[in-house]
């Protein structure tokens, strides 16, 4: 018989599994800058899940869920954000790809693109406030009943970090694999088409959803 902390990993590890707008923008990172700069996207992405677990465990993420005024702020703010790199994406589709082993002059523009990576990573994620939703309205349910409140929400988020890092850093990996493959000019013009569509497209729901 599962016990209720993995039968809760269960189910995170199934909505980790399903495709979102983490696995596009790690997509476009790892594809377009390659291995390194994907995996520091994913370390961004989980800092992100960090911060509104964070807030979930304080309270706050609740108010934001609450609010219907602030989270379609918040909402429209994250959905032009991912409009915006998909924009990038379609504007110069293939420019400025650089592979992991290459040596780019320190300060140079591979050298920028390290933070520029975790950034991006974070504030996707800081923007969605589904994510505030989706911690304040489903862990609730899924936290041991053994734990305060407060301990099991934390412990589920914590849960959910390391699922989410070591999907995406897994993804990342098999993306690595194919570096060839991917790094043909016109290969990754393709991919950064189909990428910039399905970030827009991801923006474009994520504006006119309803909760």
């Amino acid at each position: 018989m599962l016990t209720p902390l993995a039968a809760a990993t269960g189910v995170l590890a199934l909505l980790t599994l399903v495709p979102g707008p983490d696995m596009a923008i790690v997509t476009r990172r790892a594809v377009s800058r390659g291995r390194a700069d994907g995996l520091r996207t994913v370390g961004g992405i989980a800092a992100g899940l960090l911060l509104w677990g964070a807030l979930t465990v304080a309270g706050l993420a609740a108010l934001l869920a609450a609010s219907a005024e602030v989270y379609l702020v918040v909402k429209l703010a994250g959905a032009a954000y991912l409009c915006f790199l998909g924009a990038q994406s379609l504007r110069r589709p293939g420019a400025g790809a650089v592979l992991d082993d290459a040596a780019p002059e320190p300060g140079g523009r591979a050298a920028r693109g390290r933070g520029s990576a975790w950034r991006t990573g974070l504030v996707s994620n800081a923007l969605n406030p589904k994510i505030a939703v989706f911690y304040t309205g489903l862990l609730p349910s899924l936290a041991p009943p053994d734990l305060s409140p407060a301990a099991g929400m934390a412990l589920l988020v914590l849960v959910h970090v390391l699922l989410t890092l070591v999907w995406l850093s897994t993804y990342v990996y098999v993306l690595s694999r194919a570096r060839r493959f991917f790094t043909r000019p016109r290969v990754r013009r393709a991919m950064d088409r189909v990428t910039g569509i399905v970030l827009i497209g991801f923006g474009v729901r994520v504006a006119t959803s309803t909760a």
